[in-house]
């Protein structure tokens, strides 16, 4: 059985669409997402993407929203990895700083996946800046609860809580894109590292409001 007679009877068509377009924007970004090459990669006509998608758009929205959750995903286990003898305060700082060093090593290591990510939410049909479909997206999500957490240990001033996720995410998703796209990313990795360290760090200090180590 071909794959095209496959994926048509099975009704996975649209699933096997995102994952063909996922790994064509790992290698080459949101550009390399077109109709007609993923279902070329997936074995059907061009024809057959619109039984699910309404055009190239909701499908690049479709393989976004896949790419979110891959970061979401790598942010994730990069918390659970978090030492286990810190106290509350200290365990959730070192959650933020996980997170933001989690975001940054993802942009380096999966720069396609990173600028897909967020790549529609320039698009006229998008809803808001970190809102895909009305929802907001799992990375953004995981900041905002991570912030949380932290005024629920007490780590981070009730009064500093509002908008602080913008404060951190301007930081660091400013300095994961000029790693990636900007003059930084030819500094050696151990320079990378260091200067993404002491960025988050500084995300974490300004968002407390305290100048003392985090």
């Amino acid at each position: 059985m071909t794959l095209q007679a496959r994926t048509y009877h099975h009704g996975d068509l649209r699933r096997s669409l995102v994952d063909e377009g996922l790994k064509l924007a790992r290698s080459g970004g949101p550009s390399a997402l077109t109709l007609r090459e993923v279902t070329r990669a997936a074995g059907v006509s061009p024809n057959a993407a619109y039984r699910h998608f309404a055009d190239r758009e909701d499908l690049v929205r479709a393989v976004a929203g896949e790419s979110q959750l891959a970061l979401a995903r790598a942010i994730m286990a990069r918390v659970s990895d978090a030492p286990a003898d810190l106290d509350r305060a200290e365990a959730s700082i070192e959650r933020l700083r996980r997170v933001g060093r989690a975001y940054i090593d993802f942009a380096r290591s999966e720069p396609g996946w990173f600028e897909l990510a967020f790549f529609t939410q320039d698009t006229q049909a998008s809803r808001g800046i970190v809102t895909l479909d009305d929802e907001i997206v799992a990375p953004f999500q995981l900041l905002m609860d991570t912030l949380d957490a932290m005024v629920d240990a007490g780590a981070l001033a009730p009064e500093r809580r509002p908008l602080a996720e913008w404060a951190c995410w301007s930081a660091v998703h400013g300095f994961a894109d000029i790693a990636v796209h900007g003059p930084v990313r030819w500094q050696p990795p151990e320079v990378i590292d260091a200067l993404a360290a002491a960025v988050v760090e500084a995300a974490i200090t300004g968002v407390r409001g305290t100048a003392e180590p985090a």
